[in-house]
C-alpha cells in the first residue's frame, strides 16, 4: 500500500477548503473568519519552537567544535588543519539538522598576541513548517512565503595562556647596598619581591587542570658573568674540542714544545703528543683538559730510609768539610681547581641572538655547523707575576713588581713579555708546591664566576616546583660587576624551546607567553686594570670576564669581542669603563631588539637609579627602551600609546611594582 503525504500547504489548504464547506451552524461563517489569525497563531508557534530546539543544537554543536578546536589548536595542529577539524566535529554534533543548511565561520588567534581569542560563528538556515502555509493564506506570495529564516549563533573561546618566566636578576656587588628608603639590603628586598611574585602566579596555577605546566618560572643571577652549572660541562652546546674561535684567544698551546712531550693542531683540535705524556698521549688539549691537568701538591711525604749524607763542601784533599742529611720524597698531588660553571659570550652577532649551538666535533670534522655558535668555559688566564718564589733574576719577578689582577700561578721563564707569559701553556702542567702562598679570595682560572647557577624554567603549580624556585632566589649573593646583555641573552635562551635549555614550549604554541624580567640597579660595567688600581703587565687593556680581554681581541685580531657589531660611536681602541660600558649598551639595545621581534615579551625594572645622575639616566633610558609595550595599560602621560613595561624603582617600592608586574603577568592568563 503506498501512502501519500501531504506536505504542510496542502494541509493547511484541505482545512482551509472543510471550513469553508461547513455549513453547521450559526457560526460557521464566524468561526471560519476567526480560524485564519487562530491558525497563523498556531503555524508561527509551532515554527517558532522548532526553529528554537535547532538554534539551541547548533549553539551546542558549535561550543563543543570551539572547546575540542581549542584543545587541538595548543597541540600545534595548522590552520587549515584546524579549520577543517572544527568543520568536521560541528556536523558531528548537529543530530537530526541538515548539515547543508549550515555554514561555519572560523576566526583563529593571532599567534603574535599569545593565546587570544578563537571565534566561531554559525549560520543556520530554518525552513519552517507552518508558515508558508499560513503567509499565502494571508496574501503573501510563494517566494516571500517559502524564504528561508536564517539566524547567526557565536562562539568564544579565550585560550588560557601558559606562561614561561626568566626572572634575570643583578647579583652585583653593588646590590649589598641599602636601598632606599629601606633598611634592607637591595638583594634581600629582591628576593622578598621576586618570590612575593612566583607566589601569586603559582596560586592562580594551582587552579589550572586543564593543561600541563601552566606557570614557569626559572632563574638567571648575573654579574659580570653567567653561570650554566658545572654540571654541564660535557652537554652538546658546550665547546668540549676547542673549536670555537673564543678557545684559544688568550692560550698558545705551541708553547707546549718538549721533545717528548708537545700539541699539535688536527683540524682545529689541539691534541696531546709524545711519550712524555704517558697514557694521556692522544687526548685533546682544551679549556676543559686544563682545569683537569693542573695539580697541587697535597702531600709532600719523606721516603722510609731514604737517609743519605751528602757533601756541601770539600776540603782541597777532597774530604768532606761541611755535609748534611738528605732524604727522597714522595709527592701526592690532586686537582687545583675545578671549572665553576660561567661561559664567555659568544662572538657577534651570537651574544645578541638565540642561534642554536652547531659545531663540528672530533669524529665529523669542522665542516658541521658553525664552532663560534658554542659555549666556551670561562678559564682567567694566570696573569704576570709569580706566587711562590721569587728570584733575583728579572724574569721571574714577584707579583709586587707586576701588580696584575689576577696572577695565580707561576710564570714560564721562558716568556720574556707580559703578553707571551699570559698565553704561555707550559707553565700550567708544572705542580704548585704545597707550602705556595693561599690565593686571594676570588682569584683563579674562576676569576670573575661569582654567581649560582641559572635555574631552568620549573613548574611553580606543584609544591616541589614552587619550593625549588624559591629556594633558589634565597640563594643569590651579590658579588662582582654587571653584565646586563649578558644576563637577558640567557634569561631568553632559559624560556626558548631549543638548547641550551630546552624546557621551553615552541615558540609557534599558540596561548603561550614568553617572559623575560631584567632587574638591575647599575649600569652596565667593565673594567680596565688601572680603575682598580692593578697594573696591566700584559697590556690586556681589561680585567678578565664574559668577553675575555679587550687586546689582542677577538682571535687575536685588534677588535675586541664586545666591540664587534657596534656603531661608528663605539672606539674600538678606546679602551676605556666609559667606553666598555657604552660598547655593553648597544650591544644589549640590539639584544632587546631581537628577543621582542620573536615574540619575547620583556619587562624591566631599573633599582635606586637616578634620573638627575648622568650615568643612571643613561641606564634607565637603556632599560626602557628595552622593554616591551604592554596589551593592558595605556600610557599615563599619552593615552594613544601602550605603557612600557618598565618599572623605575626603589627599595621602598620594589615591592609594589612586583605586585604590577604580577598584574600584567595575570591579565596574559584571563580565560573568558
Amino acid at each position: 500500500m503506498r501512502i501519500r503525504r501531504r506536505g504542510p500547504l496542502q494541509e493547511m489548504r484541505e482545512i482551509w477548503r472543510q471550513f469553508g464547506r461547513d455549513r453547521r451552524g450559526n457560526y460557521a461563517l464566524m468561526t471560519v473568519v476567526a480560524m485564519v489569525p487562530l491558525m497563523g497563531g498556531v503555524a508561527i508557534a509551532v515554527d517558532f519552537t522548532e526553529m528554537n530546539r535547532e538554534k539551541q543544537m547548533v549553539s551546542n554543536a558549535l561550543d563543543a567544535a570551539n572547546f575540542a578546536t581549542a584543545r587541538r589548536l595548543t597541540e600545534g595542529a595548522t590552520d587549515d588543519q584546524l579549520k577543517a577539524y572544527a568543520l568536521d566535529f560541528f556536523k558531528a554534533n548537529l543530530n537530526d539538522i541538515d548539515p547543508a543548511s549550515t555554514t561555519l565561520n572560523v576566526t583563529l588567534p593571532s599567534s603574535a598576541t599569545g593565546g587570544g581569542v578563537l571565534t566561531m560563528t554559525a549560520q543556520l538556515n530554518y525552513k519552517p513548517y507552518f508558515y508558508p502555509a499560513f503567509a499565502q493564506l494571508v496574501g503573501k506570495s510563494a517566494d516571500d512565503a517559502n524564504k528561508r529564516l536564517s539566524f547567526n549563533v557565536i562562539s568564544q573561546v579565550r585560550l588560557k595562556n601558559t606562561l614561561e618566566v626568566a626572572l634575570v636578576l643583578d647579583n652585583s656587588g653593588s646590590m649589598t647596598t641599602a636601598g632606599t628608603g629601606s633598611r634592607q639590603q637591595r638583594i634581600d628586598l629582591l628576593k622578598t619581591a621576586a618570590k612575593q611574585l612566583v607566589d601569586t602566579l603559582a596560586q592562580q596555577a594551582a587552579m589550572i587542570k586543564q593543561i600541563d605546566k601552566p606557570v614557569q618560572f626559572g632563574l638567571v643571577p648575573f654579574a659580570a658573568s653567567v653561570n650554566v652549572g658545572p654540571a654541564n660541562g660535557n652537554a652538546s652546546w658546550m665547546d668540549t674540542e676547542g673549536l670555537s674561535p673564543v678557545s684559544n684567544e688568550n692560550f698558545d698551546w705551541s708553547t707546549l714544545n718538549a721533545a717528548d712531550k708537545y700539541a699539535q693542531q688536527t683540524n682545529g683540535i689541539w691534541y696531546k703528543r709524545g711519550t712524555g705524556w704517558g697514557s694521556e698521549e692522544g687526548q685533546m688539549l682544551t679549556r676543559f683538559s686544563l682545569y683537569r691537568d693542573m695539580k697541587v701538591v697535597t702531600n709532600h711525604e719523606r721516603v722510609a730510609n731514604s737517609k743519605r749524607v751528602v757533601c756541601a763542601e770539600y776540603n782541597s784533599n777532597n774530604t768532606c768539610k761541611r755535609s748534611y742529611d738528605a732524604y727522597d720524597y714522595a709527592d701526592t698531588y690532586g686537582p687545583f681547581a675545578s671549572w665553576q660553571g660561567c661561559v664567555e659570550a659568544r662572538p657577534y652577532p651570537y651574544n645578541v641572538n638565540d642561534a642554536p649551538p652547531s659545531g663540528g666535533s672530533a669524529n665529523t670534522g669542522i665542516g658541521v655547523g658553525d664552532p663560534a655558535t658554542m659555549f666556551v668555559p670561562m678559564f682567567a688566564p694566570d696573569e704576570p707575576g709569580n706566587h711562590w718564589k721569587v728570584t733575583q733574576d728579572p724574569k721571574e719577578a714577584s707579583p709586587a713588581t707586576y701588580g696584575a689582577v689576577n696572577s695565580w700561578w707561576n710564570d714560564n721563564p721562558s716568556s720574556s713579555s707580559g703578553q707571551s707569559r699570559l698565553r704561555n701553556m707550559a707553565k700550567y702542567f708544572q705542580p704548585r708546591p704545597i707550602d705556595a702562598p693561599a690565593l686571594p679570595a676570588g682569584n683563579g682560572p674562576n676569576y670573575s664566576c661569582t654567581t649560582n647557577p641559572i635555574t631552568p624554567l620549573t613548574d611553580v603549580s606543584v609544591a616541589d616546583g614552587l619550593t625549588s624556585i624559591k629556594a633558589a632566589i634565597d640563594l643569590m649573593q651579590p658579588s662582582g660587576g654587571t653584565n646586563v646583555p649578558e644576563g637577558m641573552a640567557w634569561g631568553w635562551k632559559v624560556v626558548s624551546s631549543g638548547e641550551p635549555f630546552t624546557q621551553g614550549r615552541s615558540e609557534t604554541e599558540r596561548g603561550n607567553d614568553k617572559v623575560v624580567i631584567v632587574l638591575t640597579d647599575g649600569a652596565n660595567t667593565y673594567y680596565t686594570p688601572s680603575s682598580l688600581s692593578y697594573s696591566d703587565p700584559a697590556d690586556s687593556k681589561s680585567t678578565y670576564a664574559s668577553y675575555g680581554y679587550l687586546n689582542p681581541g677577538y682571535n687575536r685580531t685588534s677588535v675586541g669581542r664586545m666591540f664587534m657589531g657596534t656603531s661608528s660611536a663605539i672606539g674600538q681602541f678606546d679602551y676605556s669603563n666609559a667606553n666598555y660600558t657604552n660598547a655593553l649598551n648597544e650591544q644589549m639595545a640590539t639584544l632587546c631588539n631581537n628577543a621582542k621581534a620573536a615574540n619575547i615579551m620583556v619587562m624591566t625594572v631599573a633599582l635606586d637609579l637616578s634620573t638627575t645622575k648622568d650615568a643612571d639616566k643613561l641606564a634607565i633610558d637603556a632599560l626602557k627602551s628595552c622593554s616591551s609595550d604592554s596589551r593592558f595599560r595605556k600610557d599615563s602621560t599619552d593615552p594613544s600609546k601602550p605603557a612600557k613595561l618598565f618599572w623605575n624603582a626603589t627599595g621602598a617600592s620594589l615591592s609594589n611594582d612586583f605586585k604590577e608586574i604580577g598584574n600584567e603577568l595575570s591579565n596574559l592568563r584571563v580565560v573568558g
